[in-house]
């Protein structure tokens, strides 16, 4: 039995000073059960509740990436970036096609080389892509943790493991999937820098963006966000001499890339490919970006995101500042900039999810809702409860959307379209290794575009002319080689085969139509097609060719 104090008690008067003095009465009262103590078990789940949670939105960010990544094969920028690399690591294969220097940086060439020694090799380069594509993801986790909490990074994290503008992106050998997790471990050196003050995250953030530049140069842009951030924040401290550190550093990082040109004695190559640059046609409408990414990043992601910066405005500091400026810089500049590429935004993933996932774990739920969901009468706890599985709900709902769109864009194999930086290209790959088998080395092949050309050589290895290359240095790409008269080639047989491919045709009717003038001149045979399965105007399934092999001659 125990005892405890009851609230009434016995009042004692003095005459000087009124005092209350409480005796407690004694009352017995029946002893309470022990029970079971669960502060352990609790303490154990919540340890272990993130670390799970990360473990298996990395792994499920690792399926979409590598499910059915050996279904197409290279498109024309992964052949040009592994051709590189395979020529870089000395692979006989890929060295008379594909020159070490072209357009851009070599830092992830480089690090792809070891996997290109010798032999085809197509899956192994992807996998790493793939890889590091998980690896931004748990850097999005640390950004949006640093930032706003563990709950926060983990969403942000979800977010990014199953947006398809990412999945799509790091399936491929493109330099962006690996250009946003340098970008992102940037951004996270910055906010260290903010919160800290210590020198050494704000040099640790111009060397990260060196080797940003390093893999892409043009996320330079990148600068102008860092600097539109510290212009609108003058809370955060900048001095000057630490500022010139911190551009030295990325300096210092960077110029490996113009130091090994120069050795190589190819300056000459990165001038040409500058000129290109400045001069290229656009190759989109101005609302390409605004069609295309949007549904890409995710509609209810990207409302979520805006939508936050709106309900939340009262909580507002340098921390949506710094990542509004970090999302302007690349929409602004590739919007402005005339050619335009489907993963070229894709720097600004990680500053719209960790805003997204912001908004979505501070919902406002109002209380009329509260107490709708909640059971009546409920107490503050409760219709806490209430909030909390809203929130969670809309999480599910918005991941969900994200992770439909992913799916069948893994799952889709075949497809009698394409953009490119989208995906490989289909009948692309079998078209060159049936150029490997089926023809004597030596064979030259015209092919409508340097795209297709790109690809031929690199799984055909046959000597490849774009029909459609200019002959203006001005006008093409310094490293595709023009045919100004290919009439004279195909009459003194220095051309064996031409190549229709359905993509480069559905972007130039006038060279596919001057092709197809060719092939009936020089009597074109065909001698190998590659279909995909597509539909009639009935809706009855039919093969759609979208690689057509003529063999020709004089």
């Amino acid at each position: 039995m125990s005892v405890t104090p009851s609230p009434v008690g016995e009042m004692e008067h003095d005459r000087r000073e009124t005092t209350v003095v409480l005796h407690p009465v004694v009352r017995s009262v029946p002893e309470p059960r022990p029970r079971p103590d669960r502060s352990g078990r609790g303490r154990r789940w919540r340890r272990w509740a993130a670390p799970a949670t990360l473990t298996a939105i990395a792994a499920l960010a690792l399926l979409l990436r590598v499910w059915r990544l050996d279904a197409l094969g290279f498109n024309s920028d992964e052949a040009v970036y592994a051709g590189q690399a395979a020529s870089l690591a000395g692979n006989p294969n890929y060295t008379p096609f594909f020159p070490v220097f072209r357009a851009h940086p070599m830092l992830f060439q480089t690090l792809l080389s070891p996997f290109f020694r010798s032999g085809e090799v197509d899956v192994a380069g992807r996998a790493v892509v793939a890889v590091l594509g998980v690896s931004t993801v748990l850097a999005v986790h640390l950004l949006g943790a640093r930032l706003y909490g563990r709950r926060v990074g983990l969403v942000a994290a979800l977010l990014v493991a199953a947006m398809p503008y990412h999945v799509i992106v790091t399936r491929q050998v493109l330099l962006d999937g690996p250009m946003v997790l340098f970008a992102t471990l940037t951004l996270y050196c910055l906010v260290r820098f903010v919160q800290s003050q210590q020198a050494v995250w704000y040099v640790a953030a111009g060397g990260m963006l060196g080797l940003t530049m390093l893999t892409k140069e043009t996320s330079i842009v990148l600068a102008g966000g860092v600097y539109a951030f510290l212009a609108l924040t003058p809370a955060v401290r900048r001095p000057v001499r630490l500022s010139l550190l911190a551009v030295a550093a990325m300096g210092v990082v960077f110029a490996t890339h113009p130091v090994a040109q120069a050795l190589a004695g190819r300056t000459q190559t990165g001038k040409s490919y500058l000129v290109w640059q400045l001069f290229r046609r656009p190759n989109h409408e101005m609302g390409f970006y605004l069609e295309t990414v949007p549904p890409a990043m995710g509609l209810l992601v990207v409302a979520a995101a805006a939508g936050g910066v709106w309900w939340l405005r009262r909580r507002r500091s340098w921390r949506e500042t710094l990542l509004l400026s970090w999302i302007a810089a690349p929409v602004l500049f590739f919007q402005l900039w005339p050619v335009k590429g489907f993963q070229y935004l894709l720097p600004a993933v990680a500053p719209v999810a960790v805003l997204a996932a912001r908004a979505l774990t501070g919902l406002p739920v109002p209380e009329r809702v509260r107490r709708l969901l909640g059971r009546a009468g409920a107490s503050g706890a409760g219709r806490s409860r209430v909030v909390r599985v809203v929130r969670a709900a809309a999480v599910a709902v918005v991941t969900l959307s994200l992770l439909v769109p992913s799916w069948s864009a893994v799952n889709r194999a075949d497809n009698a379209t394409f953009l490119a930086g989208s995906g490989g290209v289909p009948g692309g790959r079998e078209a060159g290794r049936w150029l490997a088998a089926n023809t004597p080395e030596g064979s030259v092949v015209l092919t409508l575009g340097p795209s297709m050309a790109n690809i031929i050589q690199y799984y055909g290895h046959r000597r490849s002319y774009g029909l459609s290359v200019s002959p203006n240095p001005l006008r093409r790409n310094p490293s595709y080689e023009p045919l100004p008269n290919p009439d004279w080639w195909l009459r003194h047989n220095d051309l064996h085969y031409v190549v229709w491919d359905s993509f480069s045709a559905g972007r130039s009717a006038f060279f596919a139509e001057r092709l197809t003038v060719l092939i009936r001149r020089y009597h074109g045979r065909v001698v190998h097609t590659e279909n995909v399965d597509g539909t009639d105007s009935t809706g009855r399934r039919v093969p759609v060719p979208v690689v057509i092999i003529y063999e020709v001659r004089p």
